[in-house]
């Protein structure tokens, strides 16, 4: 499992080492999967793009044949023939344009929903590095610029292409001297498009990334409007954001400034070609080596000759900005996910749920241990509650409990194997959690409480609801269980989100449960409430507390004291209690910060040294006074 770890970290050096050819892979898997619509479409180009020939080829006819030899009986066949040709390239036209479009539109749909099943495995490392906002990025916008790929961008494209060619020939065919001529001119266009394209992808990359983190900054922003509020900081968060936008702006421009001189070029390089007709063709016509016919279809084929190269300078830019989004999104698929292989881990059936942590370390950094040779048995349905200052390694190890990292040294056992064999998805689908920040989605109070079960009854929600006293403020609500709790559960108070939190975990019926201050967010009275749904809950689970109240973690059975990444003390609570060490200091002190709360300035604080004092559950009796 240690291999989970560093693979993130691994993939991500060599990200700047994918070269062009892997996006050009992705093109053509893109293009390969939506074959079967793309070959329709491009059969519909090719009867477009014939049509297209038809009035060309009768220029010459109405100029030689008709107008010249004064044979009006062409006139109505010509008119019948440009006229279908023209109603078939509508037709095909019309075709093309849904045919395409819809094809590319589900394209995008499918790479935004392989990109967002990719990011939603990524390991969690991987989040705590990177910004949402530049998530979403990715995996919204990048993917739209495929439909110039698989849209009609590419179809117009190949098609201009075959039309030139066929172009070509015919014009070699009317006056080869001056279509080589007109191809020089043309090739020194084609150079330029070249090194304009090259910038511009790059000038597109770097707008992704700008755009990303300007998404990253913003949602930020939204999600601390309160905090930003508090510290009237809205001019700050101004300046910053205002400094991101003209730093995207200065990009787009960029862009804009590239793509104007390649929309320039294109107009200057047909004056010079119409020139070179007008001079050159007008010569060969009054020297007699040219018809008058032969000169105007000259003049509609080099157009269509010339026309995909200078519609390449939009169409050419729509396929640019695309590449240079899959250049991100390629980089984005190349890093491996922390499911990667479970396929050929060990398939894991219901758990009783034993963890056993041999010699354990852990580190974010090099050189800078977390956890060092932690070692200790968690036995199937027994509750194990870490205590310790802040930093002491809690969160890591819980972290580590979860899956969510894995250990540089030592190894985990579930059930006695190793939990790097197993397979992720199975293990984790038998865990259950309550944070200390437990995420509410925008929906209903039943729709969160039943995201732990898909296809939970209403019945199940409102008995997992009852069991963590949440169905007393959700009866209260108009909706119940209906309610909506907003973004993050802001419509909620913190004591009511956690009781959902509880409500989700009891109605996943977990093996392995994880209490990371579970009570924090409840006032006395609230976790006075819901202390026996924790009991009822912990009872027969493998159960892990963090708990800064200690009085909340007396029933544990045994409790494990962490500073400095390693465990000092082990036990239950009322051998800790008297031990003499961090234990009983940490109780001490927790107790006196506690009751200095009741006792009025100058009255004197009981001294607590001897067992005689009363601890029951979290209730603290004092002289005179009573708190729960």
């Amino acid at each position: 499992m240690s291999e989970r770890s560093d693979s993130s970290a691994t993939a991500v050096q060599k990200q700047k080492g994918l070269r062009i050819s892997s996006v050009n892979q992705e093109v053509r898997d893109l293009l390969w999967r939506h074959r079967a619509m793309l070959g329709f479409g491009f059969a519909l180009m090719l009867v477009n793009r014939t049509a297209g020939f038809v009035l060309p080829a009768s220029s010459k006819f109405l100029i030689d044949n008709v107008l010249a030899e004064g044979n009006a009986g062409l006139l109505v066949p010509l008119a019948i023939a440009v006229g279908a040709a023209t109603l078939l390239q509508g037709l095909t036209s019309f075709g093309l344009s849904q045919v395409i479009g819809v094809t590319g539109q589900r394209a995008i749909a499918d790479m935004r929903r392989r990109v967002h099943a990719h990011v939603m495995r990524m390991p969690t490392s991987y989040f705590d590095q990177s910004k949402s906002g530049g998530l979403i990025t990715q995996v919204m916008e990048h993917a739209d610029g495929i439909r110039n790929l698989i849209g009609t961008g590419i179809i117009h494209l190949v098609g201009g292409f075959l039309t030139a060619a066929i172009a070509l020939g015919v014009l070699f065919w009317l006056n080869w001297p001056m279509t080589t001529a007109a191809i020089v001119l043309l090739a020194g266009f084609s150079g330029i498009l070249v090194y304009a394209f090259r910038r511009l992808r790059l000038k597109y990359r770097e707008r992704y990334k700008l755009m990303a983190t300007l998404n990253g900054r913003l949602g930020e922003a939204l999600s601390g409007v309160r905090t930003i509020k508090v510290y009237t900081a809205e001019r700050r968060e101004d300046r910053v954001f205002t400094k991101g936008i003209f730093a995207l702006f200065r990009s787009i421009a960029s862009t804009i400034t590239w793509t104007s001189a390649v929309a320039a070029a294109s107009t200057v390089i047909v004056g010079a070609i119409l020139i070179l007709i007008l001079v050159w063709g007008g010569r060969a016509v009054i020297a007699e080596t040219m018809t008058l016919g032969d000169l105007i279809m000259y003049v509609f084929l080099i157009g269509l000759m010339a026309l995909p190269l200078v519609q390449l300078a939009g169409i050419g830019t729509q396929i640019t900005e695309a590449f240079a989004g899959l250049d991100q999104i390629r980089e984005l698929m190349a890093l491996p996910t922390e499911r990667d292989g479970d396929a050929l881990r060990e398939p894991i059936g219901p758990l009783d749920g034993e963890i056993t942590f041999e010699n354990v370390s852990f580190q974010y950094e090099n050189g800078a241990p977390v956890l060092r040779g932690v070692s200790f048995q968690a036995p199937s349905g027994t509750t194990t509650a870490l205590v310790g200052p802040s930093g002491s390694g809690k969160s890591t190890l819980i972290s580590l409990v979860l899956a969510f990292a894995s250990p540089k040294a030592g190894r985990i056992l579930v059930d006695g194997r190793d939990l790097s064999t197993l397979r992720l998805g199975d293990y984790r689908s038998q865990l259950g959690v309550v944070l200390q920040d437990n995420f509410l989605f925008d929906g209903t109070i039943g729709d969160n409480i039943g995201f732990s079960k898909l296809g939970a009854t209403d019945d199940e929600i409102q008995d997992a609801a009852h069991v963590a006293h949440a169905d007393e403020f959700t009866n209260r609500f108009d909706d119940g269980y209906d309610t909506i709790v907003g973004e993050r559960g802001v419509k909620l108070s913190g004591g009511q989100r956690q009781r959902i939190a509880i409500a989700r975990a009891i109605l996943a019926d977990p093996r392995i449960l994880v209490l990371d201050e579970a009570t924090s967010s409840l006032d006395s009275e609230s976790e006075a409430l819901i202390r026996d749904g924790l009991l009822a809950l912990r009872r027969g689970r493998t159960t892990f507390v963090i708990a800064h109240r200690l009085s909340t973690i007396v029933s544990a059975d045994q409790i494990l004291v962490l500073d400095g990444g390693v465990i000092v003390e082990r036990g239950a609570h009322a051998e800790l209690r008297w031990a003499g060490g961090l234990y009983q200091r940490l109780y001490e002190m927790q107790y006196r910060v506690e009751m200095d709360a009741f006792v009025n300035p100058g009255e004197e604080l009981p001294h607590v040294d001897a067992p005689s004092t009363k601890v029951s559950g979290v209730r603290v009796r004092v002289p005179g006074r009573e708190r729960l």
